[in-house]
């Protein structure tokens, strides 16, 4: 097997684990299998090995930008992913017993929707601070296509609702929905110009 079989088999594995650990915990989801604290506890696996794709497939030459923005953006959805780690967690061992204050429940509702807020945020840095222009393209491009995907996961899922024809799922899905996305518009992107791109 040659280096370029290998690196494809490669991105090809850590892609598939990814995908199947999201149909995986979105299937236990949607059957009841599991509540939604656990739901989004479990969405972390899929959303890592989607980082670990986009890492193993910036490893070729030429894949991804390794520049100063591209550090900085890593060490802010790290910082983000930790505290969206540490309020579901606060959320578990509090929220459990239903004898918090209304104040103290919807602060701990609110602090991991602001979490996945601030990896937005940084993806939208990201954007700014990339100096390489074709980089920065790809970004844009791939957060475009995850845009247009979550929105018509959205609306589709809506009106499919709204004819009794699915079950109702929380909000908070339509944003698991953007992270699909995102690895939608990497390959969309690997396809049309040869590049993931940086994220």
């Amino acid at each position: 097997m040659n280096a370029r079989a290998q690196y494809s088999g490669r991105v090809a594995l850590w892609a598939g684990l990814a995908m199947g650990t999201f149909g995986a915990v979105m299937g236990l989801a949607l059957t009841d299998a599991i509540n939604a604290v656990t739901t989004l506890i479990l969405m972390i696996v899929p959303a890592g090995l989607f980082f670990q794709t986009i890492r193993v497939a910036g490893m070729k030459a030429g894949c991804s930008s390794s520049g100063e923005a591209q550090r900085r953006y890593i060490k802010r959805v790290f910082v983000f992913a930790s505290l969206y780690l540490v309020v579901i967690a606060l959320q578990v061992s509090l929220l459990g017993d239903g004898e918090q204050s209304l104040a103290v429940r919807a602060g701990l509702s609110v602090m991991p929707g602001l979490a996945i807020c601030g990896v937005f945020w940084a993806i939208g840095m990201l954007i700014v601070e990339e100096t390489d222009e074709f980089i920065r393209m790809l970004i844009v491009r791939q957060t475009l296509i995850a845009t247009g995907f979550a929105l018509g996961f959205a609306t589709i899922w809506g009106f499919l609702e709204a004819g009794e024809v699915v079950p109702h799922i929380p909000a908070y899905w339509f944003a698991v929905a953007f992270f699909g996305g995102q690895f939608i518009g990497a390959v969309s992107n690997r396809i049309t110009h040869g590049s993931w791109g940086a994220l």
